[in-house]
């Protein structure tokens, strides 16, 4: 009796457990992507623009949340959780008005959706100089989370390639990046 009794709370434990999610289908998935582009494309055009109000919205404001980003004498910097991520990058929009990167264009996107709420995206972004003459190339990584229905961004890591400037005629050119070697774009 006692095997049956903990055979039988097994199973139940078992059957109250998380059951298998079913996989988003093709147009859900597609809705999501589309809906996470903005949120990357305003936070964007937010910071570059800096329009604090629009930039924030865009983050998750957690004690989780992270930002990462190399700078261009080797180091890097970097911010975890909501509070700091504000200190420092909203004191940078307030401290520095003027607008910069004119141009920013994203290559070989893709996706990971772990469920409906948690996708993990990776792309290779160009980010051009203000005359717009050159770009510098960046790996781009972001963990999104939907939080209250609305995708919010959770980390960024950002590895730029500050010695090698992309002539702007040259980017329409580039193609695949993902396995190159630091420098040398495929084109």
């Amino acid at each position: 009796m006692k095997l049956l009794s903990v055979v039988l709370i097994f199973l139940l434990c078992v059957s109250c457990g998380d059951s298998k999610k079913t996989p988003m289908d093709k147009d859900t998935m597609e809705k999501e992507k589309t809906a996470i582009r903005k949120v990357i494309e305003n936070e964007t055009k937010s910071f570059f623009e800096r329009d604090y109000n629009s930039w924030a919205q865009n983050y998750a404001h957690t004690d989780y949340a992270f930002q990462a980003w190399s700078n261009r004498d080797g180091t890097f910097d970097a911010n975890v959780g909501w509070t700091d991520i504000n200190d420092q990058l909203g004191k940078y929009i307030s401290d520095n008005p003027e607008k910069t990167h004119p141009v920013v264009e994203r290559k070989n996107m893709l996706f990971k959706f772990f469920d409906e709420n948690l996708a993990y995206l990776i792309w290779d972004q160009f980010n051009s100089d203000l005359d717009k003459k050159n770009f510098h190339h960046s790996k781009e990584v972001r963990l999104m989370e939907k939080i209250n229905g609305q995708w919010k961004i959770v980390c960024v890591s950002a590895f730029w390639d500050h010695k090698n400037p992309i002539p702007a005629d040259r980017l329409r050119l580039i193609k695949k990046m993902h396995n190159e070697s630091r420098g040398k774009n495929k084109i």
